[in-house]
């Protein structure tokens, strides 16, 4: 429990240092900045994983790499969900790393969760890896083959039940998620969600539905609790800063797609045959590394068809 509760305490810290120091006024972050966080969430988890190497031993330290890097490749695919989503409702650029902050910060209260009901589950039906080992298969075939990724916010359950019953302003208020409105000179203000909540709450959606499928990816590789929640919580701490990195070069990387499928194909395959041959964490790393590369290297060799004029 120690352990959890340093590691907890340095994350807080780090969101901390985040907040109310970098980035205590918000703006609109730079590509130099974003590439700068980058590589420092990225160092910071690679240093975790020296740690982890000289306290748990290689095979531990190589589950902590896969398991990141699992989570980071399939994190890509969130990214260009927010991007959709920031379009769709024209949120302004200074305000995208107030929303990822929060998004970010209740992604990793609910992962926790998550991670601690899913290992609890597959520790006492063992049967249960083999389930989500046949879901990550399907769920891949189906990346493979989905073309559009609209968005429909209006049909979306969640966003529904609570403009029904939470008004709902029509317009920003500077950084603010809510507002509180004057009905009139006799009657009490009331608390108005601005449309900068309504967009941080289909981000927390978002990343529940992805966290279906990335989760039980990582039980493939791993069931020891800390090393689930130390890796999802780094790939998903360098979240923001990828998001800025990516954010003009998605459509370049439009094969990427295809990559992150096949990755959740091998997962469910390697879950699957788990009690036949269980496949060796650094064999799933290099095939991890391999599908990444070529996804991204296809590519730029083949960039994506501009779009044909109506």
């Amino acid at each position: 429990m120690i352990y959890y509760l340093l590691f907890t305490l340095f994350v807080l810290v780090m969101l901390a240092l985040d907040l109310l120091v970098v980035n205590k006024k918000d703006h609109v972050i730079s590509f130099k900045e974003a590439i700068s966080w980058t590589v420092i969430w990225i160092a910071l988890a690679l240093l975790f994983n020296i740690l982890i190497y000289y306290w748990k031993g290689q095979e531990v330290a190589l589950q902590f790499l896969a398991g990141y890097l699992i989570e980071k490749a399939l994190s890509i695919d969130n990214i260009f969900v927010f991007l959709l989503v920031f379009q769709y409702f024209n949120v302004p650029a200074r305000y995208l790393h107030r929303i990822l902050f929060w998004g970010i910060l209740g992604a990793i209260i609910m992962r926790a969760l998550f991670i601690g009901a899913g290992i609890a589950l597959v520790t006492r039906f063992h049967w249960i890896i083999y389930l989500f080992g046949g879901f990550l298969v399907l769920t891949g075939i189906k990346m493979a083959f989905q073309k559009d990724k609209a968005l429909h916010p209006e049909s979306n359950p969640v966003l529904r039940i609570f403009r029904r019953f939470f008004p709902v302003s029509d317009q920003y208020d500077g950084g603010k998620f809510f507002i509180r409105r004057e009905a009139g000179p006799a009657s009490a203000s009331t608390l108005v969600a601005t449309p900068l909540f309504i967009v941080l709450l289909f981000v927390e959606v978002t990343d529940v539905i992805f966290a279906v499928d990335s989760i039980p990816a990582v039980f493939a590789i791993t069931l020891d609790p800390f090393i689930v929640y130390t890796s999802n919580i780094f790939a998903i701490l360098g979240l923001r800063a990828l998001f800025f990195v990516l954010a003009g070069m998605m459509e370049k990387f439009h094969l990427l797609q295809y990559g992150l499928s096949a990755i959740l194909v091998f997962v469910g395959v390697k879950m699957l045959i788990s009690g036949i041959y269980p496949i060796p964490t650094g064999t799933s790393l290099g095939v991890l590394g391999i599908l990444l590369t070529i996804s991204v290297v296809a590519s730029l060799i083949w960039p994506a068809k501009p779009a044909k004029a109506s």
